[in-house]
């Protein structure tokens, strides 16, 4: 079979798969109004992960101790609370009023310079609940109501829902966009009425993808605030090319059906060509080990399948519907003829290439020099929220304490003790809590092993009631010294006697006078949330807190020092040390392995199908090294301003760039290669340049536009600088597409020749 025949038994089969979905496009409807009401009601039940330590590799020693202390310990709230211009005084009677607050369990406050310099007062509070209890959030609401009238900063998860504050700020972020996308569309359409028709198809592929998010069964915050507005970025033009399509066939063909079915028979193979850049680069980012990556590029990957079927499958049918109202609005195109540039650029032959060739260098190397965060108190802010405000003029005003939690087999409490009193003596360490050091009185250690005799003089009890106690204690675990051996010495740490005491006390078992049980109600609050805190069923945790920043290597030496100590008693496989400290080591050990590794494969991934799509080497390599400079670029800046920026933005922006814009540069060659069959390749290019224009100025001023809009409206650290990493990398490529790319394709004309190769698929008939 020769290659015209193959080509034209591809075109029936395109021609068949178009007239069936003209020809149901009732039945197509009903399958989306179905669906949509579907994804209606799965979108509010998509969980949200806002931690960003989750998507560590289950083998990272953060995701493994954040995964046990999740399985076995309770972490209570907590709140930093700074009041300005205040005396000593009157901030310890504050702290006190603050104490007396329901859900308030200890207000921490002293003249040391960790809570009062500069008259800055810092209360560290402590609630009875977790981040998400409805008790925790009323008591931080009456202390807000309580020191309403002085100058206070609140740094705290409690009460807050940065999910919903995320999205709120992300629907306005929407809403501008719409406005200003459309405005582009109304400019760079060919009938007004397409831009209804737009919005339609987007707000169909959008709820798809949303409200099969539920299939994941959770995504991160991080992807369900850019998804949408990545989405309508990434695939809008999918509709622009259908549309424009049908326009052209039904300027030549008076049967609007007939018209319809050739455009999406066309349509269909180059907008599933275009798609297939974008999506090899969001295939890239699932093959990161940071499983963000995985979550994001999947959603996203996702995300332009749905806007392809939608566009394939729903707007045929929307056109059909609308026909006349697409001709009574037609109008003449208002974009500009750029034709001059064009020929300005073939004039100054290689000038933007030599200008190219200066600045990439000095790109490569800021690049190569940005300084990446891997905790979110470092990342530098574009937008500043109240609670990043708050905590950075907290930061500013006492040094920051970093947490580190140490997790040992259970069990040994002397081995514990002389860790604790170990780590006590390193110089970076302000305090050392497990339950080896914990005193309920003066000189009584929790975990001090005491005799029926100690026990009972301790809580002023009979001996008989106390050795009782003691032998039941004995029978239930076991231990029959407590009956058959000497009862008189049998020992059980004050811990383990108290929790069996507190059991009895509410079986009714045991009862206590008055004076005792007010002794015993005081002391068992305290005690079951510190081992609810600090004790599992096979871990034990040691709490430390450091005078250190959570970056940096004198972080990471102070965490193996740490280790060491704890390892000297346990060994080196039975202790995982867990903090802001290792999550940030992990995160760029993860970053480390990932970014080279992404960055390969994205350009491999697009580069092959360039192959195949253009079938020359030379002309692929062109196309791919243009906008891997604009990537170079993109990232200098952040060199440039001195920025910190997350890592996050590096991994994910650099697949989106490559996979999304390298379709700007895609239109260019594919005008060029045309063109250049009817008029020399200068003159080609000059008028490949106006042709591809359009297409390119729409696409990237919608990505451009997103980006920025989310970048200087979303207080998010991460979200914020992957907008504005996405819209200044799509407006240089934009740039770039347009200036240097030209001149560079006329420049290497002859290699590209040189370099083409056709691929020929031999059929049986041949091989006869």
């Amino acid at each position: 079979m020769s290659t015209k025949e193959q080509a034209r038994n591809k075109a029936d089969v395109m021609q068949w798969i178009a007239s069936a979905i003209v020809r149901y496009r009732y039945v197509i409807f009903a399958l989306f109004a179905a669906a949509a009401v579907y994804c209606v009601l799965s979108v509010g039940r998509v969980k949200i992960n806002s931690d960003l330590t989750s998507f560590l590799p289950p083998t990272a020693e953060t995701r493994r101790g954040l995964t046990v202390m999740e399985e076995e310990f309770v972490t209570y709230a907590s709140a930093n609370v700074m009041i300005s211009n205040i005396t000593y005084s009157r901030a310890e009677a504050l702290a006190q009023q603050v104490k007396e607050i329901e859900h308030v369990t200890d207000v921490t406050f002293n003249d040391t310079p960790s809570h009062f310099v500069h008259s800055a007062a810092l209360l560290t509070v402590s609630f009875d609940g977790t981040n998400e209890d409805p008790g925790c959030g009323q008591a931080m609401t009456q202390i807000k109501e309580l020191l309403a009238p002085y100058d206070v900063y609140y740094s705290s998860s409690v009460g807050e829902d940065f999910s919903k504050q995320l999205a709120s700020e992300m629907t306005g972020v929407m809403l501008i966009a719409v406005a200003v996308i459309v405005g582009v569309l109304l400019f760079t359409s060919r009938s007004y009425f397409e831009v209804v028709i737009f919005g339609i198809v987007f707000i169909f592929a959008g709820l798809l993808n949303m409200g099969t998010n539920f299939w994941l069964g959770e995504v991160s915050s991080i992807t369900n605030s850019i998804a949408v507005i990545m989405q309508l970025a990434l695939a809008i033009d999918y509709a622009i090319i259908f549309a424009h399509r049908y326009q052209d066939e039904a300027a030549a063909n008076p049967n609007e059906r007939e018209a319809l079915v050739e455009a999406l028979a066309k349509s269909i193979t180059e907008i599933s060509s275009s798609s297939l850049t974008t999506i090899s680069g969001l295939v890239a980012l699932t093959l990161m080990q940071f499983r963000l990556g995985r979550d994001l590029g999947f959603v996203l990957s996702k995300g332009i399948l749905c806007s392809m079927i939608t566009v394939f499958l729903l707007m045929p049918g929307l056109i059909l519907l609308f026909p006349k109202a697409l001709k009574k609005t037609a109008h003449k195109t208002l974009i500009p003829n750029i034709r001059p540039w064009g020929n300005l650029l073939m004039k100054t032959r290689v000038l933007f290439v030599l200008i190219f060739a200066v600045i990439l260098p000095l790109a490569v190397v800021g690049y190569h020099r940005v300084n990446y965060a891997f905790s979110d108190r470092t990342i530098g802010e574009l937008v500043y929220s109240p609670q990043r405000a708050a905590l950075h003029k907290i930061d500013d005003t006492f040094a920051p304490d970093t947490a580190v939690a140490v997790l040992v087999p259970s069990g040994d409490f002397e081995k514990e003790k002389a860790i604790l009193a170990e780590t006590l003596e390193l110089d970076e360490i302000k305090t050392a809590t497990g339950l080896a050091n914990i005193e309920i009185d003066s000189g009584h250690v929790l975990t001090d092993a005491y005799t029926p005799r100690m026990f009972a003089e301790l809580l002023d009890i009979d001996i008989e009631r106390a050795g009782l106690l003691y032998q039941a204690y004995g029978v239930e675990h076991e231990e029959y010294q407590a009956i058959f051996g000497t009862p008189g010495t049998y020992q059980v740490p004050l811990v383990d006697m108290f929790l069996y005491l507190f059991e009895k006390i509410d079986q009714g078992i045991v009862t206590l006078d008055a004076e005792q049980a007010e002794q015993v109600n005081d002391l068992r609050g305290t005690l079951e949330r510190g081992v609810a805190q600090l004790r599992g069923t096979n871990w034990d945790r040691l709490v430390l807190t450091a005078g250190i920043p959570a970056e940096g290597e004198d972080s990471v030496q102070l965490v193996e020092r740490i280790r060491g100590i704890a390892e000297h008693y346990y060994g080196s496989d039975n202790v995982l040390v867990v903090g802001d400290i290792t999550s940030a080591r992990d995160l760029g050990d993860s970053y480390n392995s990932d970014s080279l590794k992404i960055n390969l494969l994205t350009i491999c991934f697009v580069f092959v199908i360039l192959l195949f799509t253009f079938r020359t080497v030379v002309g692929s390599a062109v196309l791919v090294f243009v906008i891997q400079g604009s990537i170079w670029i993109n990232f200098a800046f952040l060199y440039v301003q001195g920025l910190s920026t997350s890592f996050v933005t590096n991994m994910i922006v650099s697949a989106i760039q490559m996979g999304a814009t390298i379709d700007y540069a895609i239109v260019l060659m594919s005008r060029y290669l045309d063109l250049k069959l009817r008029y020399p390749k200068r003159e080609a290019m000059a008028r490949a340049v106006a042709e591809a224009f359009p297409t390119v100025l729409t696409s990237g001023s919608i990505m451009t536009v997103a980006g920025f809009l989310i970048s200087f409206r979303v207080s998010d650290v991460y979200v914020g600088h992957i907008g504005l990493a996405v819209g200044r990398g799509a407006l240089i490529s934009v740039i770039l597409v347009l200036t240097v790319l030209p001149q560079m394709i006329v420049l290497f004309d002859k290699l590209i020749e040189k370099t083409r190769f056709d691929i020929h698929f031999q059929t049986e008939e041949e091989d006869l």
